[in-house]
Protein backbone atom coordinates (compact mmCIF):
# COMPACT_ATOMS: atom_id res chain seq x y z
CA UNK A 1 0.00 0.00 0.00
CA UNK A 2 2.57 2.82 1.15
CA UNK A 3 6.37 1.91 0.58
CA UNK A 4 8.87 4.57 0.99
CA UNK A 5 12.33 3.12 -0.58
CA UNK A 6 16.29 4.64 0.50
CA UNK A 7 14.82 8.19 1.69
CA UNK A 8 17.15 10.71 2.86
CA UNK A 9 16.70 13.56 4.24
CA UNK A 10 19.17 16.38 5.15
CA UNK A 11 18.72 20.13 7.04
CA UNK A 12 22.46 21.54 6.05
CA UNK A 13 24.99 19.18 7.32
CA UNK A 14 22.43 17.61 9.70
CA UNK A 15 21.81 14.32 7.95
CA UNK A 16 18.30 13.50 9.66
CA UNK A 17 17.24 10.71 7.41
CA UNK A 18 19.74 7.31 6.18
CA UNK A 19 18.28 5.48 3.78
CA UNK A 20 14.76 4.62 5.42
CA UNK A 21 12.86 2.13 3.52
CA UNK A 22 9.84 0.10 4.89
CA UNK A 23 6.33 -0.77 3.94
CA UNK A 24 2.97 -0.19 5.40
CA UNK A 25 0.23 -2.61 4.59
CA UNK A 26 -3.40 -1.83 3.65
CA UNK A 27 -5.52 -1.97 7.57
CA UNK A 28 -2.04 -1.86 9.96
CA UNK A 29 -1.46 -0.14 13.00
CA UNK A 30 2.48 1.16 12.35
CA UNK A 31 4.04 3.14 15.27
CA UNK A 32 7.67 4.91 15.12
CA UNK A 33 9.66 5.42 18.07
CA UNK A 34 12.81 6.69 18.68
CA UNK A 35 14.49 9.69 21.12
CA UNK A 36 13.53 13.18 20.54
CA UNK A 37 15.51 14.32 17.46
CA UNK A 38 15.72 10.65 15.98
CA UNK A 39 14.20 11.71 12.59
CA UNK A 40 10.48 10.29 13.82
CA UNK A 41 8.75 13.44 12.73
CA UNK A 42 10.80 13.89 9.83
CA UNK A 43 10.08 10.75 8.82
CA UNK A 44 6.04 11.32 8.89
CA UNK A 45 6.26 14.46 7.30
CA UNK A 46 7.75 12.73 4.20
CA UNK A 47 5.42 10.08 4.27
CA UNK A 48 2.32 12.70 4.76
CA UNK A 49 4.14 14.51 1.56
CA UNK A 50 4.69 17.82 3.92
CA UNK A 51 8.16 17.75 2.79
CA UNK A 52 9.90 16.09 0.26
CA UNK A 53 13.04 13.98 1.05
CA UNK A 54 16.73 14.57 -1.02
CA UNK A 55 16.69 11.24 -2.42
CA UNK A 56 14.26 8.08 -2.33
CA UNK A 57 10.81 7.46 -3.24
CA UNK A 58 7.19 7.30 -1.58
CA UNK A 59 5.08 5.23 -2.97
CA UNK A 60 0.88 4.73 -2.56
CA UNK A 61 -0.23 2.17 -4.51
CA UNK A 62 0.73 3.08 -8.40
CA UNK A 63 1.69 6.39 -7.41
CA UNK A 64 4.83 7.68 -6.77
CA UNK A 65 4.18 10.70 -4.74
CA UNK A 66 8.00 12.00 -4.71
CA UNK A 67 7.26 13.11 -8.48
CA UNK A 68 4.10 15.24 -8.69
CA UNK A 69 4.09 18.55 -8.50
CA UNK A 70 2.94 20.89 -6.03
CA UNK A 71 -0.66 21.60 -7.07
CA UNK A 72 -1.07 17.75 -7.85
CA UNK A 73 0.39 16.63 -4.46
CA UNK A 74 -1.54 18.96 -2.40
CA UNK A 75 -4.83 17.45 -3.94
CA UNK A 76 -3.25 13.85 -3.63
CA UNK A 77 -3.12 15.26 0.29
CA UNK A 78 -6.23 15.60 0.60
CA UNK A 79 -8.23 12.69 -0.84
CA UNK A 80 -5.43 10.43 0.67
CA UNK A 81 -3.97 11.31 3.73
CA UNK A 82 -5.76 12.39 7.08
CA UNK A 83 -3.19 14.08 9.95
CA UNK A 84 -3.72 14.19 13.56
CA UNK A 85 -1.02 16.37 15.50
CA UNK A 86 -0.27 16.15 18.72
CA UNK A 87 -2.32 19.80 19.33
CA UNK A 88 -5.18 19.04 17.67
CA UNK A 89 -4.93 22.33 15.35
CA UNK A 90 -8.81 22.77 15.00
CA UNK A 91 -9.58 26.35 13.95
CA UNK A 92 -10.73 28.42 17.36
CA UNK A 93 -13.74 30.13 15.05
CA UNK A 94 -15.55 27.32 13.61
CA UNK A 95 -17.96 24.59 15.16
CA UNK A 96 -16.86 20.99 15.15
CA UNK A 97 -18.59 20.07 12.64
CA UNK A 98 -17.05 22.55 10.24
CA UNK A 99 -13.84 22.08 11.43
CA UNK A 100 -14.76 18.47 10.19
CA UNK A 101 -16.30 19.24 6.89
CA UNK A 102 -13.03 21.60 6.03
CA UNK A 103 -11.12 18.86 4.08
CA UNK A 104 -14.18 17.43 2.03
CA UNK A 105 -15.01 20.89 1.45
CA UNK A 106 -11.81 21.78 -0.03
CA UNK A 107 -11.74 18.50 -2.06
CA UNK A 108 -15.11 19.70 -3.98
CA UNK A 109 -17.97 18.32 -1.96
CA UNK A 110 -21.08 19.89 -1.55
CA UNK A 111 -21.84 21.38 1.61
CA UNK A 112 -24.38 19.12 2.15
CA UNK A 113 -22.22 16.11 1.78
CA UNK A 114 -19.67 17.12 4.00
CA UNK A 115 -21.90 18.38 6.70
CA UNK A 116 -23.21 14.58 6.55
CA UNK A 117 -20.52 12.67 6.55
CA UNK A 118 -18.83 15.34 9.15
CA UNK A 119 -22.32 14.30 11.77
CA UNK A 120 -21.74 10.41 11.14
CA UNK A 121 -18.45 10.41 12.08
CA UNK A 122 -19.02 13.09 14.83
CA UNK A 123 -21.74 10.28 16.18
CA UNK A 124 -18.99 7.56 15.47
CA UNK A 125 -16.97 9.59 17.98
CA UNK A 126 -19.53 10.16 20.85
CA UNK A 127 -19.65 13.98 19.90
CA UNK A 128 -22.79 14.23 18.30
CA UNK A 129 -23.72 16.46 21.27
CA UNK A 130 -20.46 18.64 20.62
CA UNK A 131 -21.26 19.29 17.19
CA UNK A 132 -22.02 22.76 16.96
CA UNK A 133 -19.33 24.00 19.88
CA UNK A 134 -16.32 25.75 19.48
CA UNK A 135 -12.99 23.99 20.51
CA UNK A 136 -12.84 26.55 23.30
CA UNK A 137 -15.77 24.93 24.63
CA UNK A 138 -14.57 21.61 24.47
CA UNK A 139 -11.90 19.25 26.52
CA UNK A 140 -9.14 18.47 25.29
CA UNK A 141 -10.02 15.19 24.56
CA UNK A 142 -12.97 16.03 22.96
CA UNK A 143 -11.24 18.25 20.61
CA UNK A 144 -9.02 15.69 19.22
CA UNK A 145 -11.31 13.53 18.45
CA UNK A 146 -12.87 15.94 16.35
CA UNK A 147 -9.60 16.16 14.81
CA UNK A 148 -9.75 12.15 14.25
CA UNK A 149 -12.92 12.67 12.37
CA UNK A 150 -11.62 15.80 10.15
CA UNK A 151 -8.50 13.13 9.50
CA UNK A 152 -11.45 10.54 8.26
CA UNK A 153 -13.63 12.59 6.74
CA UNK A 154 -12.39 11.83 2.93
CA UNK A 155 -11.85 8.49 3.04
CA UNK A 156 -7.87 8.47 3.12
CA UNK A 157 -5.67 5.62 2.38
CA UNK A 158 -4.03 6.34 5.93
CA UNK A 159 -3.99 8.51 8.84
CA UNK A 160 -0.58 9.72 9.86
CA UNK A 161 -0.81 10.96 14.03
CA UNK A 162 1.99 12.64 15.41
CA UNK A 163 2.20 12.45 18.86
CA UNK A 164 -1.94 12.22 18.94
CA UNK A 165 -2.11 11.84 23.14
CA UNK A 166 0.84 13.85 23.56
CA UNK A 167 -0.97 16.36 25.59
CA UNK A 168 -3.85 14.13 26.85
CA UNK A 169 -4.22 13.06 30.59
CA UNK A 170 -4.01 9.14 31.07
CA UNK A 171 -7.17 7.90 30.46
CA UNK A 172 -7.91 10.49 27.27
CA UNK A 173 -5.10 9.02 26.06
CA UNK A 174 -5.75 5.35 26.24
CA UNK A 175 -9.38 6.71 24.98
CA UNK A 176 -7.73 7.76 21.75
CA UNK A 177 -5.15 5.05 21.65
CA UNK A 178 -8.69 2.06 21.86
CA UNK A 179 -10.41 4.75 19.02
CA UNK A 180 -7.62 3.95 16.41
CA UNK A 181 -8.15 0.33 17.04
CA UNK A 182 -11.72 0.43 17.01
CA UNK A 183 -11.71 2.03 13.29
CA UNK A 184 -9.18 0.20 12.06
CA UNK A 185 -11.46 -3.35 13.22
CA UNK A 186 -14.57 -1.47 11.60
CA UNK A 187 -13.53 0.77 8.81
CA UNK A 188 -9.96 -0.86 7.77
CA UNK A 189 -8.16 2.51 8.50
CA UNK A 190 -4.27 2.43 8.02
CA UNK A 191 -2.54 4.61 10.80
CA UNK A 192 0.96 5.28 10.87
CA UNK A 193 1.48 6.88 14.61
CA UNK A 194 4.75 8.83 15.99
CA UNK A 195 4.84 8.62 19.61
CA UNK A 196 6.63 8.51 23.49
CA UNK A 197 3.91 6.73 24.66
CA UNK A 198 5.09 3.17 25.11
CA UNK A 199 1.45 1.71 25.67
CA UNK A 200 0.39 2.88 22.51
CA UNK A 201 3.56 2.07 20.46
CA UNK A 202 3.56 -1.47 21.73
CA UNK A 203 -0.16 -2.11 20.75
CA UNK A 204 0.92 -1.39 17.19
CA UNK A 205 1.09 -4.44 14.72
CA UNK A 206 4.68 -3.18 14.17
CA UNK A 207 6.82 -1.12 15.74
CA UNK A 208 9.59 1.29 14.05
CA UNK A 209 12.14 2.44 16.27
CA UNK A 210 14.11 5.17 14.35
CA UNK A 211 17.80 5.43 15.93
CA UNK A 212 20.34 8.38 14.67
CA UNK A 213 17.96 8.74 11.48
CA UNK A 214 17.68 5.01 10.37
CA UNK A 215 15.24 2.46 11.22
CA UNK A 216 16.45 -0.51 12.54
CA UNK A 217 13.58 -3.21 11.57
CA UNK A 218 14.74 -5.82 13.76
CA UNK A 219 11.85 -6.15 16.14
CA UNK A 220 9.43 -6.71 13.44
CA UNK A 221 8.51 -10.07 11.96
Amino acid sequence: MIKAEKINKSYGALHVLRDISLTIGQGEVVSIVGASGAGKTTLLQILGTLDRPDSGSVVYGDTDVTRLKEKELAAFRNRQIGFVFQSHQLLPEFTAVENVMIPALIKGDSHDDARRRAIQLLERLHLSDRADHKPAAMSGGECQRVAVARALVNNPMVVLADEPSGNLDSQHARELHNLFFELRKELGQTFVIVTHNTELADMADRKITIVDGAADLSNIP
